[in-house]
């Protein structure tokens, strides 16, 4: 007989307890913690799983990277979010609001894989036959791809074994679940110990397993954190809810840059790639627009030209509305308390609107500057040129601070036909191989200058 061994756990933040309470003291939540009942493992087993293998200490130096090289996916712009390409024993965990399309992106990956290697796609979801409907209308590679319906990971690790896979895709994680324990799948005691040992199956056999995971209402992982520390990549497929592009952006990666940004088109034949974004997300309008400006970002390791537009109207009530889309409200309301205080612009009774074009959402501040020209624009109605590209950080004394990869920004204006940059002085390089021509700011009154010029 296996005895039994009790664990109080909170079902909303994961914390144990060594008994039941009523209160969580860790989440402050209240009728949480439920008891689980664990299967203790016995001696015999311990002992023999302890002696099948044995540790050593080794070098580093000694260590040959050559025997782990990266894996294609197919698609360019995966490859990028993952570093590089798809790294061998490592576990992937990819989420999105339903619709997105996280299912579509791996069905069509795996379908590419498998005709150059081993692969298993594993669903817990769908059945076998929604997905070869999919395949189909997706007019995808089926003769060599393996697909397997099954929840119990204990069984997918002991078939994986058997099939000696290169490649698996778990879709998805919240409805995975390991007999021993009493907890339903879904759960926080579920999706973590589901995810450890699909981690530890993936180390030890070297085999690379995508785990799909659900968001939340606020658009985080699904589950307990603890998911995002057990995973080597933590990605995110994301999009606006009137856009047909999908943004792929890493937010942890063991192998490569964070914040590293993909690009997809959602068609009738599945994702497409994107591989010039910035032609996307600039206006096509030929005439000079008020409160319109093209900024260039950067993400990851690449330059994204995008275009911000302003609208600044007056009140029709009593107090103003400040409405930002793709932009921190609070970062908002900074830039307009610096724009009032070294621009002598009274816009205590405006209406102020700021849209980021394409459903980008700027995480740097490298668009300051950018913004407070559209700003000013909307406000004086005054267009500016369309091959004007501007960047740089505003500080609360009104100082242009310099931002990264300068000169990575312009040589991406430059190549999209840009003709001049604002841009701060301390970016400003003597030798260039771009014909872009510059203007250098050290304070904000002195791009207000150069605008007014222009």
């Amino acid at each position: 007989m296996k005895k039994i061994k009790l664990s109080y756990i909170c079902s909303d933040c994961g914390t144990n307890f060594p008994r039941w309470h009523g209160h969580c003291n860790i989440c402050g939540m209240w009728n949480t913690i439920s008891e689980i009942k664990l299967a203790k493992p016995s001696n015999h087993s311990k002992q023999k799983s302890s002696s099948k293998t044995e540790n050593k200490i080794q070098i580093l130096s000694d260590i040959n990277l050559h025997k782990l090289p990266r894996l294609k996916s197919g698609f360019k712009e995966l490859d990028r979010v993952l570093g590089g390409g798809i790294v061998p024993g490592a576990t992937i965990l990819i989420g999105g609001n339903p619709g997105t399309g996280k299912s579509t992106l791996l069905l069509q990956m795996i379908s590419m894989l498998s005709e150059k290697t081993t692969a298993l796609y594993v669903t817990g979801e769908e059945s076998l036959q929604q997905i070869a409907m999919r395949a189909s209308r997706l007019k995808l590679h089926k003769k060599h791809l393996k697909m397997l319906s099954e929840t119990n990971i204990t069984k997918i690790c002991e078939i994986a074994k058997k099939e000696q896979l290169q490649v698996m895709i778990i879709d998805s994680i919240q409805v995975m679940r390991i007999t021993e324990l009493q907890s339903s799948p879904g759960s926080i005691t579920q999706v973590r110990e589901s995810a450890m040992a699909l981690t530890h199956y993936a180390k030890q056999n070297n085999v690379t397993v995508f785990i799909v995971g659900h968001v939340t209402k606020d658009g985080t992982l699904a589950g307990p954190k603890i998911l995002e520390h057990i995973v080597d990549c933590s990605i995110l497929l994301d999009s606006s809810a009137d856009s047909r592009f999908r943004m792929l952006r890493s937010k942890k990666n063991r192998f490569g840059a964070i914040n590293e940004l993909g690009v997809f088109s959602m068609t009738s034949y599945g994702l497409q790639e994107v591989h010039n974004p910035s032609a996307i997300f600039l206006s096509k309008e030929k005439e000079d627009i008020p409160g319109s400006s093209i900024m260039v970002l950067w993400e990851g390791t690449r330059p994204l030209l995008i275009e911000v537009q302003a609208l600044v109207n007056r009140a029709q009530a009593n107090n103003p509305r400040r409405i930002s889309v793709g932009l921190e409200q609070n970062r908002l309301s900074l830039l307009l308390t610096i724009l009032h205080k070294h621009a002598d612009l009274e816009i205590i009774n405006q209406d102020v609107f700021v849209n980021v074009v394409g459903g980008v959402k700027i995480t740097e501040t490298s668009a300051d500057l950018a913004i407070l020209i559209a700003l000013l624009s909307s406000f004086k109605n005054k267009s500016l040129p369309k091959d004007t590209i501007i960047f740089g950080e505003v500080g609360l004394a009104g100082e242009i601070r310099p931002v990264p990869s300068g000169q990575e920004r312009l040589k991406e204006a430059s190549k999209h036909g840009f003709k001049k940059a604002i841009i701060p002085s301390a970016n400003v390089q003597k030798n260039t191989t771009y014909s872009l021509k510059t203007y250098s700011v050290k304070k904000l009154s002195e791009a207000i200058k150069i605008i007014d010029k222009l």
